[in-house]
């Protein structure tokens, strides 16, 4: 694409999708209107990916604080799960896009649950991308969840303490078997990271657009892989 160099590609993006609210709040409109909109930008944005050659995007799709919203908003933030993933499921085999969930998905209704279990196993062969959306997810919660599993592995004996590494915390974590993000964009212009991939970003670069997410379109996507190129990745040393 257009002043975008191949070589230079960000290997795993990750993504705070935030503004569907907004969006429908500044048209008149129910949140949930927004929420569907920002679906149709969640299937252009992985369009876009698996062109580019973006081999991992990972995408905030509900937080654990997120239960604490309206029931009716809840409700139907869980039907628009329910029919994104059950209608791209042959667009995601034709592209040998493989599907992931990440979070504390056993929070979910049972009928969700049965179909991100199916998608996850009926994409599990595919290789070209893989398409991760946190759900239930909660950084803190994450690596609260890593710490119980290591330390329940030094109780049975498997291991000491003093054995513990940075490479033992990531292998417990939802991601171990997952590049760390090398981008994470969010939209709406908040300079937070609202308890997302809290460990996995140490290092990442941060592109931060005032663009709503209903309104992040390919256009807006390029712009922060070019901004991303253009940054000086040393990782704590110098040139």
């Amino acid at each position: 694409m257009t002043s975008i160099d191949a070589t230079r590609l960000p290997e795993h993006v990750a993504v705070i999708m935030d503004g569907n609210g907004r969006w429908a709040q500044k048209r008149g409109l129910d949140r949930i209107l927004g929420h569907r909109q920002g679906v149709n930008t969640v299937r252009r944005i992985v369009t876009v990916s698996r062109e580019l050659g973006i081999r991992w995007l990972t995408l905030y799709g509900f937080s654990e604080e997120n239960w604490k919203r309206p029931a009716h908003e809840v409700q139907g933030l869980m039907k628009l799960l329910n029919h994104f993933l059950k209608s791209e499921l042959g667009e995601m085999q034709e592209k040998g896009i493989r599907f992931k969930a990440i979070g504390r998905t056993w929070r979910f209704p049972g009928a969700t649950r049965d179909i991100l279990l199916e998608t996850i196993e009926k994409t599990s062969a595919n290789r070209d991308m893989t398409l991760t959306l946190a759900l239930s997810y909660g950084g803190r919660q994450e690596i609260l969840d890593a710490v119980v599993k290591i330390a329940g592995r030094v109780e049975r004996g498997e291991m000491a303490a003093g054995q513990i590494t940075e490479h033992i915390i990531s292998d417990a974590l939802y991601t171990s078997d997952m590049p760390d993000p090398d981008l994470l964009i969010r939209t709406s212009g908040e300079c937070r990271i609202s308890n997302f991939l809290l460990w996995q970003i140490s290092y990442s670069e941060i592109y931060i657009t005032r663009t709503l997410w209903p309104d992040f379109d390919k256009n807006e996507y390029l712009k922060a892989i070019r901004d991303y190129q253009q940054r000086d990745r040393r990782f704590g040393g110098v040139d």
